[in-house]
């Protein structure tokens, strides 16, 4: 009998049974799309760690033989114990194990090393690869969130989606609870109804179901390869991810929808099973008002109508509550994400692509050289198309200041009273700073020299004298001011590792007593005036001549003292480093070239000159070369692809938000009937009734912009004032085209709900609807 009653009542209640389909495909499309995309997240990210740091689970170093090996490898747990060639020497033998269930690691390694005599510190551990599994360790500090993050994602999508969706079935069993109490009144049992309305609910789910979980998975695929071209590949260095799906993801998938499912259908029908016999045949279905409420805004724009349409809101407050709440959050966030977007292209752009457009068109990284062995910066100066090449280093040095050697517009900033732990040190002898260091080629820092008006030598350093007004917060717009007074030489230093090394110096060590020029001298120059002290600490420091301070910094696509706005940047040449290098230390592995092309080249032009500086240095050298127009092509896929991603799920938000007022609009047609037919045979016209469903639709299409406007106003206010930009340039870029389009496309929608619910009510019976039996 019931699945008689079940299959009668899909088919006289259609547009009932679409809303409920397309809920659950909703749903399964969007875990789907969810387990699909992290799953493949999850696999580009064992396969980068693998890439990096190896695919050892873990690693023993110490004094062992083969036969050691082979022991090890008779351990039940282990599948395979191979000699790490790269990390053995002095002695030791470090070998790489694997195991045959990663779970064993942890407490498996230890005991090997421990038979093998091996000191827990000679034991290490691959703790990112182990954490993708699952597998952490006290010892691990780092917090490794990826799996959390996924479960809880996935946990929050689901509950979010049954909080959603269940109000489709609810609407689809709300309308029979006549029927019900009928059937309750002649036996039916409470368990026998829940059963009919969870079986309804699973023959009307299974299909959307799967056909969900297919799409989504087709659209994790698209997703991935969107991500692949628009994150730029191998022209970023970075290696495309590979579409994967694995058996046990589609289970997954289909478990957290059937659960999804199943939970949203079961809440309503438990509900409606508790209600009692007499509660349920009293039940006429029509929407009811538990307070009489006016609405004055309504009644005053539109008159008898509007205050019609206001009471049939209130009375729909708790069905239409998902619809409102998806169609304000996928508006809000889709106006959020448009205006954060452009405000980081704007500030991308402003910042990095035009302050440093004329500063570089390509640039070359070498790695792990110097930049004295680099000798082919001529031979790319010497291309056709090419402006200038400078070849240099960065390195990382300190410098202690004494009051009397900073300038006055430095003291009147109260000098390094606002420094903070890490920025400034204050030690005996002045205060120690960092000293970034510019190492160019020999010919480009006499060019530079020459365009700074400094003294054409290769014996001193010229030193960047300017430092950011440290009370103006506006990093926007920096007004600098003179760092230190001009005159005398510069004392550096090294720093020690992870921190300033400040530790002992004290003032007599930096007297200028016992200085020695032994060994550091530069042929052809004066450098009588370079020197080694050595201070209190055992620490040896250099002086070197300052050859000029200035305002400009060389022509380079190099930001300092951003971070650290106490940092004294100084600009050495390459043969005056080679002397001192050896006692400062602290210089980056690889160097870079940058070249300037003539003139306003194309991309076409830049990609030429790749090739051949390709060809030039690619056998000798590791090099990875980016050009300024594909990084900034690059940059604005990436903001696209992220826009689109994002814009995705506000979409799909959105529909959810439609489906809900659609199901609304359809489902409670039944519902409505007699209310329409009340409203007309009272005296109302078809016109009246069609401009209070219009008001209606009008409310709940406008009620999110309403909200979202003023709202979205406020965060937007709040990201130009925490960043500095003027109102008048966001408001030349906002985008306001894509978010009028996707307010016309919710509107659009909710206006289609509307209409297809009034032309089912359009023309009715008025006999008919006003009978008060309703079980057919």
């Amino acid at each position: 009998m019931w699945k008689e009653y079940s299959r009668a009542y899909v088919k006289n209640n259609r547009a009932s049974a679409l809303s409920v389909m397309s809920a659950a495909f909703i749903s399964a499309l969007f875990l789907s799309l969810l387990c699909g995309l992290f799953y493949n997240l999850w696999k580009y990210d064992v396969e980068r760690i693998k890439r990096e740091t190896g695919d050892w689970e873990s690693r023993i170093a110490g004094e062992m033989d083969q036969g050691d090996i082979l022991w090890i490898e008779s351990f039940a747990s282990i599948r395979e114990a191979v000699v790490n060639e790269k990390e053995s020497g002095g002695g030791d033998m470090t070998v790489n194990l694997y195991f045959r269930q990663r779970r064993d690691v942890l407490t498996d390694t230890p005991q090997i090393a421990e038979y093998l005599g091996i000191a827990p510190d000679k034991v290490s551990y691959n703790f990112p690869l182990l954490a993708l599994y699952g597998i952490r360790s006290e010892q691990d500090p780092a917090p490794r969130l990826a799996l959390p993050f996924f479960a809880l994602t996935m946990a929050l999508a689901a509950l979010s989606l049954i909080v959603i969706i269940h109000n489709a079935f609810a609407v689809s069993m709300n309308a029979r609870i006549h029927q019900f109490g009928i059937f309750s009144s002649i036996g039916a049992a409470p368990g026998q109804i829940r059963r009919c309305l969870l079986q309804e609910a699973g023959v009307l789910c299974a299909l959307p179901v799967v056909l969900g979980n297919l799409l989504g998975i087709g659209m994790s695929f698209g997703m991935i390869q969107l991500i692949n071209g628009l994150a730029g590949g191998e022209e970023t260095g970075r290696h495309n991810a590979v579409f994967r799906y694995h058996p046990l993801v589609l289970a997954a998938a289909l478990a957290a929808t059937l659960a999804t499912v199943w939970i949203s259908a079961w809440i309503p029908a438990w509900k409606l099973s508790r209600i009692t016999p007499l509660e349920a045949i009293k039940n006429t279905g029509e929407l009811q008002l538990k307070r009489k409420k006016s609405s004055p805004v309504l009644s005053r724009l539109f008159g008898v109508e509007g205050e019609l349409a206001g009471c049939a809101l209130r009375a729909q407050r708790k069905a239409l509550r998902t619809a409102s709440l998806s169609l304000f959050l996928s508006f809000i966030a889709f106006t959020l994400m448009q205006c954060f977007f452009t405000l980081s292209a704007i500030s991308t752009r402003e910042t990095y692509f035009e302050r440093y457009q004329d500063a570089w068109d390509i640039m070359i990284t070498i790695k792990d050289r110097a930049a004295d062995d680099v000798l082919e910066r001529k031979q790319i100066q010497e291309l056709p198309g090419v402006e200038s090449a400078v070849c240099y280093q960065k390195a990382m040095v300190g410098r202690v200041l004494g009051d009397a050697e900073l300038s006055g517009e430095m003291k009147a900033l109260g000098g390094f009273s606002q420094a903070a732990a890490g920025e400034a040190e204050k030690t005996e002898g002045g205060w120690l700073v960092k000293a970034p260091v510019i190492v160019l080629d020999d010919a480009s820092f006499l060019d530079y020299c020459r365009r700074i008006g400094a003294p054409l030598r290769l014996d001193g350093a010229v030193v960047w004298n300017q430092i950011r007004d440290v009370n103006n917060p506006d990093f926007r717009h920096p007004q600098y001011v003179l760092y230190i007074e001009e005159g005398g030489p510069a004392s550096l230093l090294p720093l020690e590792e992870g921190g300033l090394g400040t530790e002992g110096l004290g003032t007599e060590g930096l007297g200028t007593e016992g200085l020695g020029t032994e060994g550091l001298g530069t042929e052809g120059n004066a450098a009588d005036g370079v020197g080694i002290r050595r201070l209190e600490a055992g620490m040896e420091a250099v002086e070197i001549p300052v050859l000029a301070c200035t305002e400009k910094l060389p022509l380079l696509r190099e930001e300092f003292a951003k971070v650290n706005v106490y940092e004294l940047v100084h600009i050495v040449p390459v043969s005056l480093w080679k002397e001192i290098r050896g006692v400062l230390g602290g210089e980056k592995e690889d160097s870079f070239i940058r070249i300037l092309g003539q003139g306003e080249p194309s991309l076409e032009e830049l990609e030429r000159l790749q090739e051949e500086i390709g060809a030039l240095l690619g056998k000798k050298y590791v090099i990875e070369s980016e050009n300024r127009i594909q990084e900034s092509q690059v940059n604005d896929r990436q903001i696209r692809g992220m826009m689109a991603v994002l814009g995705g799920f506000c979409v799909i938000l959105a529909l959810i938000g439609i489906g809900s007022a659609l199901s609304n609009t359809l489902g409670f047609m039944r519902q409505r009937r007699r209310e329409i037919a009340r409203y007309l045979s009272v005296g109302m016209t078809p016109g009246q009734v069609k401009k209070m469903f219009c008001i209606e639709g009008i409310v709940l299409a406008l009620r999110p912009v309403l909200i979202t406007l003023p709202l979205a106003a406020a965060a937007v206010w709040y990201m130009l004032r925490i960043s500095y930009m003027d109102a008048g340039t966001f408001l030349a870029q906002a985008p306001f085209l894509p978010v009028v389009l996707f307010m016309l496309m919710v509107w659009g929608g909710v206006a289609l709900a509307y209409y297809l619910g009034w032309r089912g009510l359009g023309k009715i019976n008025l006999a008919e609807a006003l009978r008060d039996d309703t079980l057919l």
